[in-house]
């Protein structure tokens, strides 16, 4: 048996499905067990590119089962588009995708209120995805939430149901909007209900029974570790909890059935939305044109900043890194200098990341190290020692700083394009 988590060390948008794609070969099952479709994985395989927000990355090896834990709240428009296209791709999920009925739904006054809570704060806005996350986690707290077991009863789906839009309306109506109608939501999500219910079972003996057969399980977190409510850069974060222990809630795998904990972080840094980020470029057009990707969820570009190596060994810590996957190594090709930040200073000390709140790190200052780039093509490298010297040298440096091997090196986008490194 092993369980391994592969858990993002930034805001994000770290190569997650890539890594998971990559790993899955080896799995008898792949899990999502945070987060909603404000995820977004990019996967680049021999079916083709696919940008997936909630059925876990890990689909495309057809012998692996891939479970969708309690722990999320699914937008079941979103899944079912998700799934109708995967399978028109060839990819069968008949038989293979098991969803919670723990999981909470997302609703239309979910997305509304994401959206008019935004415009509210005006410029205080926290940047999110508008995707109904946050308010579907709130009420999932306050006692409020819809989950799919309450699908299987009709009248008690009407009643909840007619609660939340009485409450909802109101705050709709306070703040603009237009308000919702209770006999369309209920028509069109039994719709979707019925489309879905086949997949829809407990997952507890199922992961229960894996365990005890010794069968090896993929989990695979949404979002990056400073997205986390409780250690994030709070109140720019998401609605669940982004570090590798959220699995154990999430899914229902015991703490000590977690084997491993693979930490995936991009050779630089980006973020989507608002919130601190104190290795952000602002003044080198080259370097943003470079990094500046855009976001598979939100179409909007990232923001674009150097390597920050306090955050990612803040992340490797809080989540018990043993090892970690690099990528994206070969955007750095572009650049005859790379920096570096290996650390902060504020009002004259050197600080660290969890010493700050949000607003304190907005103004820290970014201690740099410059290294010699390599410009040169290295999207065709397979071994580590084939890497140009300087390719190795920045490598080699981020161990250093963040205190844990850098076991898999991704070159570029395809399933195959990763280095790795020998124990």
């Amino acid at each position: 048996m092993s369980v391994t988590v592969l858990s993002g060390m930034q805001w994000g948008d770290e190569g997650k499905g890539k890594a998971v794609d990559f790993f899955a070969a080896d799995y008898d099952y792949v899990a999502r067990f945070n987060g909603g479709n404000n995820a977004g994985h990019t996967v680049i395989n021999e079916y083709g590119t696919f940008k997936i927000h909630l059925i876990p990355s890990g689909v495309f090896h057809l012998h692996t089962r891939c479970l969708m834990g309690g722990g999320m709240v699914m937008d079941p428009k979103v899944l079912l588009e998700e799934m109708q296209a995967l399978q028109e791709a060839g990819i069968p999920l008949e038989g293979r995708l098991f969803i919670s009925p723990r999981a909470h739904v997302i609703f239309p006054y979910h997305k509304i209120l994401d959206g008019l809570y935004e415009e509210a704060k005006g410029a205080a806005a926290t940047g999110t995805t508008r995707r109904g996350i946050g308010p579907a986690f709130a009420d999932k707290i306050s006692y409020n939430g819809i989950r799919w077991s309450d699908f299987r009863h009709p009248a008690r789906l009407r009643e909840k149901l007619a609660l939340q839009l009485e409450l909802k309306n109101r705050i709709i109506r306070a703040l603009g909007g237009e308000t919702l109608s209770l006999e369309a939501i209920l028509d069109e999500y039994m719709g979707y209900y019925e489309r879905l219910r086949p997949s829809i079972t407990e997952l507890f003996p199922i992961v229960q029974q894996g365990l005890r057969e010794g069968k090896h399980f993929l989990l695979e977190q949404a979002m990056g570790s400073c997205l986390d409510p409780d250690w994030g850069t709070y109140p720019f974060v998401t609605g669940s909890t982004t570090i590798a222990s959220a699995a154990t809630s999430g899914l229902g795998i015991p703490p000590r059935a977690i084997t491993q904990i693979i930490g995936v972080t991009k050779a630089y840094t980006t973020r989507v939305g608002a919130g601190p980020m104190p290795t952000e470029i602002h003044d080198d057009p080259q370097a943003l044109q470079v990094l500046g990707e855009i976001a598979a969820t939100t179409g909007r570009r990232r923001r674009a900043g150097w390597f920050d190596a306090e955050i990612v060994r803040f992340s490797v810590q809080i989540a018990g890194v043993d090892a970690l996957f690099l990528t994206k190594l070969d955007v750095l090709s572009a650049f005859e200098r790379i920096k570096v930040c290996v650390g902060y200073r504020y009002q004259g000390e050197v600080v660290h990341y969890a010493d700050l709140d949000s607003y304190q790190l907005a103004e820290v200052e970014p201690i740099y190290e410059e290294l010699p780039g390599w410009q040169e093509e290295i999207g065709h490298v397979r071994e580590y020692e084939s890497l140009p010297a300087p390719a190795r040298r920045y490598v080699e440096r981020i161990e250093q700083l963040i205190g844990v091997p850098v076991r898999w090196i991704s070159v570029g986008p395809e399933r195959e394009a990763v280095i790795v490194r020998p124990l």
